[in-house]
């Protein structure tokens, strides 16, 4: 059965380390990882909102660092953006592309940070006949927001068209592969467990 309290994956692999340098790490390295992926960017013509890898690393970093740490890594990223630093998909920054077609998104990356991290603290994402429960959340969460905040100047059914359906197939298949990677990586982490645990 599964605990209630479960640890996630960074504290499994990170348990000793010292904890305030801990906690800084693994929220600049989530951001970095995010900012990294938004690079991976296709425009689509017929859509304001690109295709990026932005929400498959948005999923992994809340599964990875749980609920508060997930969070805290998205929001740094929504801050070095509005600063001006060219984390934002293709490079792009600034208040003016948060207050964009895509700025419902940057708010549901962190809910969906949060929210994945915290089904992934209860342990759902450590088996394939659970994981997907945490990142289906986490992309319902993301197309909530993000299409919510097309509908305020675009009217529900064209921000249905423009920002949810263009991206389903793309979305479904990062999910598949982010409740691939996590089991596999827990198991991974339980192997150098007990690696560690010969040899002491």
């Amino acid at each position: 059965m599964l605990s209630t309290l479960a640890p996630t994956l960074s504290a499994r692999l990170l348990p000793r380390s010292r904890r305030r340098i801990r906690e800084l790490g693994l929220v600049l390295a989530g951001t970095l990882l995010v900012a990294a992926l938004a690079q991976v960017r296709l425009a689509l013509p017929f859509s304001p909102v690109p295709l990026t890898g932005q929400t498959f690393a948005v999923l992994l970093v809340g599964a990875a660092l749980g609920a508060r740490r997930g969070a805290a890594s998205l929001g740094l990223y929504a801050l070095l953006g509005l600063a001006g630093l060219p984390v934002f998909a293709g490079g792009a920054a600034g208040l003016a592309y948060a207050l964009g077609p895509t700025g419902g998104y940057l708010l549901g990356f962190i809910l969906a940070a949060w929210a994945v991290g915290r089904l992934a603290e209860r342990g759902l994402e450590r088996t394939v006949r659970t994981s997907l429960l945490p990142f289906l959340a986490g992309t319902a969460v993301i197309y909530l927001c993000g299409a919510g905040w097309l509908a305020v100047s675009l009217g529900i059914e064209k921000a249905l068209e423009l920002g949810v359906l263009p991206f389903l197939v793309g979305d479904a298949l990062k999910t598949a592969l982010a409740a691939l990677a996590l089991p596999a990586a827990w198991k991974l982490a339980g192997q150098r467990q007990g690696h560690l645990s010969k040899q002491s």
